[in-house]
Order: C-alpha cells, then structure tokens, then sequence
C-alpha cells in the first residue's frame, strides 16, 4: 500500500468521480482506476461501487475513508517537521476574504509572502462571514479574513482590523435626510437594503434590531456597498453599511451613524489556534502589511 494509491482513493472518493479524481491529482483516468484496483486487491474488498455514474463507496471504502485521511495528514506533517527544521516552507495557503470587501493590506500580505516563500501554493476564495469561520474551524482554509459583530470567535487565533459602528445612506427628501445621527429605533418600519446573512455588518444591525424589540423590513440584500448605494439611490430602501463605508457616496446620499448599535462592527484576519507552517510564516507579512 503506498500513499499514492490512498491520495487517489481519498481524491475518486471526495469527487465521486473517476474523471474528476484523475484530474485533481494530474493523472491520465485509466491511471488511478489502475492504482485504485491494486489497492482493493491489496485490502481484500472493493471501495467503490462502479455500477452507477458516481463513484459510490462502498461499505468497506466508507470504513477506510478516515484512516486513509488520516495517514495522509501525517504524512504532510512529517514533511512540515522536515521543513521547520532546515527553514523551508512549502504546501498551500488556502485564504477567505469575505464577499465585497477589498482590502489591499491583505493583497500586499499574500504578494511579499509569495515572494519570500514562492513553493507555497496560495489559492482564495470569496464567501460570507459565517461560512469562512467554519472553514476555518473545519480545517478547509488557513486563514480568513471575515467580518463579525463585536470581537472574533474566542477559539480561533485573530487580528482585527478595524472595528466600527453603522451608519445608513438616505436617499434625498427623506424625511430623516438631515440627521447626522439616526437611533435604530427610527428605521422600524423603514424599507431596509442591507448585506446578506453571514457578514459582520448584517448581524450587527440585526443584534441591534433584536435590542430595540423590532424585526427589520430587509426588502432587498446586496453583497457590495456600491450596489447598496446604488439602490438606495433608485428609491428602493435605506442603505445600512459600516460607517466607513458611507464615505463614498455622500456626493449624493445622505448619511447618518446608528445609535443604539450594541456590538459594533469588526473586520478581522482569523487562523486556526496551532497554524500550520505556511501560516506560521505567513502572519509577519499580515502584520507588517496593516502596521500591526
């Protein structure tokens, strides 16, 4: 048994699917369907069922899908070790940075760390908050960068970038146009155009709404603070966003900070508590880049 043959039976057995598989792990089809018989015939069973168009694991693949996981994990940690100790780094950062948020601190990060470290693979990927922090948690990204209500997750190491209050955008003629400060209370009631579930800015209002025992009338939802402007504009609600946000678009809407907002809204870069070697390394590029 070689860990090749477990990496191609994890990889067929998470793609559920022969084609796929063989394109994950760059290997022609006929190769890891080779590779993967060898292996059941070396265990005794067959792991995967064939006579559907999935992939299907069968009875004894389910049973071997964990362990098999799991020597490769050590297998990968074994390399880690040898790398700390001759000051190599290699393998992959797998990042989040949260849907509609562009912040280039983290860009620069990624850039001086691919410079000084270029054998490690970095990818990201867009999400909502929630999502990324259980990545996170799971194991399926390094680090994140999310936003939330009040502080980070206490279990995952974080760094926070900025924290807070809301301010909402007005359109003009509103009848609350002039405030320079508005209390949650004021917008029950109100047509409210605001970021989705599962970003720090959503579930800071709605924690405020909750306090202030009313439900929010959420008539629409909008992943970047320039759509959310741009609705507000066209009459279809009031824009709630961070304050910092606002900035941008009072060339042509009013706005006005949130009272009442119990947990302000954070922007945070979280990691797991014991970081792998890629993010071990990778977090003096994060610090020197937003001066932390």
């Amino acid at each position: 048994m070689e860990l090749r043959q477990l990496e191609y039976f994890v990889a067929v057995a998470e793609e559920a699917n022969f084609t796929r598989a063989a394109q994950r792990v760059h290997i022609s089809q006929s190769g890891i369907s080779a590779q993967i018989r060898q292996l059941e015939r070396e265990l005794g069973h067959p792991l995967f069922d064939r006579s559907a168009r999935t992939a299907t694991l069968t009875a004894a693949g389910a049973a071997a899908l964990g362990p098999a996981r799991t020597a490769l994990d050590a297998a990968a940690r074994v390399q880690e070790a040898v790398d700390e100790v001759v000051g190599l780094v290699r393998g992959r950062l797998r990042a989040g940075m949260v849907i509609g948020c562009t912040i280039t601190p983290l860009f620069v990060a990624m850039e001086t760390f691919h410079r000084d470290h270029p054998s490690v693979d970095i990818s990201v990927q867009e999400g909502n908050s929630d999502h990324m922090i259980e990545a996170v948690r799971r194991g399926d990204l390094d680090v994140a960068l999310v936003g939330t209500a009040g502080a980070p997750p206490a279990e995952l190491a974080a760094m926070t970038i900025v924290r807070e209050n809301l301010a909402v955008l007005l359109p003009p003629g509103h009848r609350l146009a002039s405030r320079k400060r508005i209390a949650v209370q004021q917008l029950r009631g109100e047509p409210i155009v605001s970021m989705p579930l599962g970003t720090g800015i959503r579930a800071a209002f709605d924690i405020a709404c909750t306090a202030a025992e009313f439900t929010p009338d959420i008539t629409v939802q909008a992943s970047a603070a320039d759509t959310v402007a741009d609705l507000v504009e066209r009459g279809l609600g009031l824009g709630v966003l961070s304050a910092s946000m606002t900035d941008d678009y009072r060339d042509r809407l009013s706005a006005a900070v949130i009272t009442g907002i119990p947990a302000p809204a954070s922007l945070a870069v979280v990691w797991p508590p014991t970081p792998s070697p890629a993010v071990r390394a990778f977090l003096p590029h994060l610090h020197e880049a937003f001066g932390q």
